[in-house]
């Protein structure tokens, strides 16, 4: 009976260290959330064109692929639970320095080092997700993780519809954001354990490339998508003349379906498996995508835009799936590093390719990217899938 309640007490311990770093990430996702579409307001109403907006965009991006690789050397020398207390509390003085300096060319290099200081949240919080959820429930799991996640990035275009994209407010909002983050990570993290057990895994990106290149090409083909949709579907609606007050909304639709099918996409990747559900996700992102330039002044948009931004995230979901049931200690940090190395490379390639060809044909030309990097995607997955097959 003893050793029953020390189990019990123990996965009480786990669900109450996942459900504190899932609350604090999603303080963070509010944060973040509301930064996509308050940049691309405050640019379009300083004369920016769609191409400049989608280069600030891939700042952040930037900073994600330069810091990745120096962030298990981060977590040796300072603690996890150090880095990521710390990091958050950059992330809400980097904010305080955006709302200061009113400057597009000043937040050119303050969304890089937003990248930087945001890149060792995204990789503890993963590996530690990972780590705690019990193999049979990876999935749900995941699922919730996401749709919390996702709750947050729908929290932060609400804020900016009430408080507005004027002055000071929005930017107080993010740094409480961040500032929340902090605080309960200072006090949920010291239970989580894993991350400076596993060590550095050897062979980097390249090495984990060569064991799962399609986990790794779903992940940046996610990122574009993603970081292209919510940084450019404001343009893309302004094109066809819909009213700022609708063009926040735009984003918070593409978050309320992180809330509402992640743990339905979750549950679906424990029957149907990761590999398979990475290949659905995209099928179903690509088609939203198309329908967008009839569907955008209709009232169907707003069930599109749900579905849309549940499976265009939900491809990394899955492959977060296929990761943890794939790999396990050295393996899961190299592959969760690598995630974000391709994170920020999808953000490189989406939102400055959309914006120029959005520049180029019109709001056509994000519809196109997102499709085009889907059908990219599936090609691939198919491919060695049938590889696999054969072999």
């Amino acid at each position: 009976m003893v050793a029953t309640d020390s189990r019990d007490g123990e996965a009480a311990t786990q669900w109450a260290a996942l459900a504190g770093v899932t609350a604090a990430l999603a303080m963070f996702g509010a944060a973040q959330g509301l930064s996509y579409p308050l940049f691309t307001l405050l640019m379009q109403r300083q004369g920016m064109s769609p191409a400049l907006i989608g280069l600030s965009a891939a700042m952040m991006p930037v900073g994600l692929i330069l810091s990745a690789s120096f962030v298990p050397a981060a977590v040796r020398r300072f603690g996890a639970r150090n880095l990521a207390v710390g990091c958050s509390l950059a992330g809400a003085v980097c904010f305080l320095a955006i709302g200061y300096l009113q400057d597009w060319v000043a937040w050119f290099i303050l969304r890089f080092l937003v990248g930087v200081v945001i890149n060792p949240l995204y990789v503890l919080g993963e590996v530690w997700a990972l780590s705690l959820a019990p193999p049979s429930r990876r999935g749900r799991v995941m699922g919730v993780f996401n749709a919390l996640m996702g709750a947050g990035y729908a929290a932060g275009p609400l804020i900016l519809i009430t408080v507005g994209a004027s002055g000071w407010p929005p930017f107080i909002a993010a740094i409480a954001g961040f500032a929340l983050c902090a605080l309960i990570l200072r006090a949920v993290s010291s239970r989580l354990t894993g991350f400076e057990e596993d060590g550095q895994a050897s062979g980097g990106l390249v090495g984990f490339a060569r064991l799962a290149p399609a986990l790794l090409l779903a992940v940046l083909v996610s990122a574009a998508v993603q970081q292209s949709t919510y940084a450019l579907i404001p343009v893309f609606g302004a094109g066809y003349e819909l009213p700022e007050a609708k063009l926040a909304a735009l984003v918070t639709a593409l978050s309320a379906g992180n809330i509402l099918l992640q743990i339905p996409l979750g549950l679906m990747a424990e029957r149907f498996g990761g590999r398979a559900m990475i290949v659905f996700c995209a099928l179903a992102t690509a088609a939203c995508a198309l329908s967008l330039p009839v569907l955008i002044t209709t009232p169907l948009v707003w069930p599109v835009l749900v579905v849309m931004g549940a499976v265009g995230y939900g491809v990394h979901t899955m492959a977060l799936v296929e990761l943890g049931s794939r790999f396990k200690g050295t393996a899961l940090v190299a592959g969760n590093a690598a995630f974000a190395l391709m994170w920020g490379a999808g953000g490189i390639v989406g939102p400055p390719g959309a914006g120029a060809l959005m520049q180029a044909i019109g709001p056509l030309g994000l519809p196109a990217v997102i499709a085009g990097l889907d059908a990219v995607l599936i090609a691939f997955a198919l491919y060695r899938s049938a590889r696999r097959r054969s072999s």
